[in-house]
């Protein structure tokens, strides 16, 4: 029996928050703390996300920067990062005010790392011009943003200003015409419609979609799948970050199913690299320099690329490198490792690698997307009464390839403003009807799925997919759509992916109870929206790298241009 909740107390406008990262977290205490009556609901714990995966740190120009930092140099080294194609006003907003919240983390407890003379220890990571990037805990920069968030939130439940429901599986928006009013879950294993004024998807990623990742089981592209059910629009999809040194397991066949599941997944930290860690190969050669001027410290798309470049070009394209951080331990002294990185030290020896002594095998991991639900600078997405913050929404901070560190920040830049435009909405809703939804310059084109394939053999050699599962869908998205891509592997995985939505039709809400049905039709449609964006993209650009053998570089009509897409306005409401 499908139960409801109404819309909250008499004169407080209700926001459902979806999602607990660092944008969710936030969020959320930021509209409680404003009077708003707030539901924050997560699809696991509280700690299941992204950001209590980060390690590497939260950059910030401060009040006190570190000597020639500035604004102004945070802002064009994101641009630069960002290969041309971010929002100049979005980044200019998440730049100028990081500082504010940064202040704002401190009144819920969050606590950067000092140095000696008690100022925050700032550090230097790729493509950053200066050092600028607080940590918590060395190495343990997400653990520690978020279990103050988390702990601030269950103050925030105990006192009635948040009501929290953890183990709730968000299924659709709900809507009222085109406006989301409210959504339905599965909490306790029983269905609910629960109404709001506004919804704010704070869900992260999907790196579940490739068979290597850095995040955890969770990122399973669930708010990007909703916003699109509900006819939002959708850009930059094309772009997906890897990150290029993710340890290698090396397992047996018997690990191997476990090991596919990506339960545990251990980054180690571009700030490694940043300390003077270099990559070689299994002949220990140091190879970067080959590839890029800033070698190891390059921007990621870069090092990843390179990485696949490298191992291509020895005949060995599934495998991997090695990452030396000895040479950090020689040049600054033994247990400097332990000291800067005690987590990646700690899960390393776990591993059975001590990595002061030994090489860590590393290969590039599905990371952080670029793209996700076009919003305007207030968190406002193109259907009215939906926000989106953090790693789902796509401001036009990120561009290409997202500068290191600035994840974290966007989510709270956006985060907070999403609120603060979801409050001032409601004061003004009385006096214009109502808010609208965001208005992103440029047109959005409605996307039909592509169709399933004709019998017969595919046009090139890729076998032709048997039933879908998880594991193939994440097969098919590495070796065709991962960080090397070709036309001919995007045509191909555009067709197994279509044959595939014949049967489990992913663009409409999963008639089922199981939770896995619900993120495999999430997975699969979020597959269908990357493949299609960059399929459409013909020229490299960033983390889209297309390896067809064509050199030309990319125009700036080819920067400019986002693909932007919606779905079908026939079937928002089938």
């Amino acid at each position: 029996m499908m139960t409801s909740s109404g819309t909250g107390s008499p004169g407080r406008a209700r926001l459902i928050v979806v999602g607990s990262g660092i944008a969710g977290l936030y969020g959320a205490l930021l509209a409680a703390d404003a009077g708003a009556d707030v539901v924050l609901l997560t699809k696991g714990a509280l700690a299941d996300s992204n950001t209590y995966y980060a390690q590497g740190g939260i950059s910030a120009v401060l009040d006190e920067p570190a000597p020639g930092d500035t604004v102004a140099a945070h802002i064009a080294d994101t641009l630069q990062a960002g290969a041309g194609h971010c929002n100049p006003d979005a980044v200019r907003v998440l730049c100028t005010e990081a500082r504010r919240d940064i202040a704002g983390l401190g009144r819920f407890g969050v606590r950067f790392d000092l140095d000696d003379d008690g100022d925050p220890a700032l550090g230097l990571e790729a493509a950053h011009s200066a050092p600028r990037i607080l940590h918590a805990g060395g190495d343990a920069t997400g653990a520690g943003i978020a279990n103050a968030l988390i702990c601030a939130v269950l103050s925030a439940q105990a006192s009635g200003r948040i009501r929290l429901l953890g183990h709730a599986r968000v299924t659709a928006l709900v809507q009222s015409g085109r406006r989301v009013t409210g959504v339905e879950c599965f909490h306790d294993g029983q269905p609910k419609t629960m109404q709001a004024d506004a919804v704010l998807l704070a869900t992260g990623g999907a790196g579940q979609l490739f068979a290597q990742t850095t995040n955890p089981s969770v990122a399973t592209a669930d708010g990007l799948a909703l916003a699109w059910r509900a006819g939002a629009a959708v850009a930059d999809l094309e772009f997906f970050q890897f990150h290029p040194t993710c340890m290698v397991r090396t397992v047996g066949a018997a690990e191997a199913a476990e090991a596919e599941a990506n339960q545990d997944p251990l980054l180690i930290s571009e700030a490694v690299r940043g300390e003077g860690a270099i990559l070689v190969d299994a002949e220990g050669r140091r190879f970067m320099q080959d590839y890029h001027a800033d070698a190891e410290l390059a921007p990621r798309d870069v090092v990843s690329r390179s990485v696949a470049l490298h191992l291509a070009a020895l005949g060995n394209p599934t495998g991997h490198v090695y990452l030396d951080a000895r040479v950090i331990e020689a040049a600054k002294g033994p247990g400097f490792l332990e000291k800067r990185f005690p987590t990646i030290t700690r899960r390393t020896r776990e591993a059975g690698i001590d990595w002061t002594r030994e090489l860590v095998p590393v290969a590039p991991a599905a990371h952080y997307w670029m793209g996700g639900v076009s919003t305007d600078l207030h968190g406002r997405t193109t259907v009215p009464g939906l926000f989106a913050a953090g790693e789902v929404a796509c401001t036009g901070v990120q561009g290409a390839n997202r500068l290191a560190s600035n994840s974290l920040l966007e989510g709270l830049v956006f985060g907070r403003r999403a609120v603060e435009a979801f409050l001032a909405e409601q004061r003004e809703s009385s006096a214009d009807g109502g808010c609208v939804g965001a208005s992103p310059d440029g047109d959005f084109p409605a996307w039909e799925f592509e169709a399933a394939p004709a019998p017969g053999p595919f046009e090139a050699s890729f076998a032709r997919p048997g039933a879908f599962s998880r594991g193939e869908l994440r097969r098919l998205m590495t070796a065709n759509a991962g960080v090397l891509r070709t036309g001919g592997q995007l045509r191909e995985a555009g067709a197994a992916l279509a044959a595939w939505a014949a049967v489990v039709r992913p663009h409409n809400v999963p008639d089922a109870e199981d939770p896995r049905e619900h993120e495999d039709a999430n997975l699969l449609l979020a597959a269908q929206l990357l493949v299609h964006a960059a399929r459409e993209r013909r020229t490299s650009l960033g983390a889209h790298y297309r390896d067809d053998g064509r050199p030309e570089a990319a125009t700036a009509e080819d920067i400019d241009k986002r693909y932007r897409m919606t779905r079908k306005a026939s079937l928002v409401h089938d």
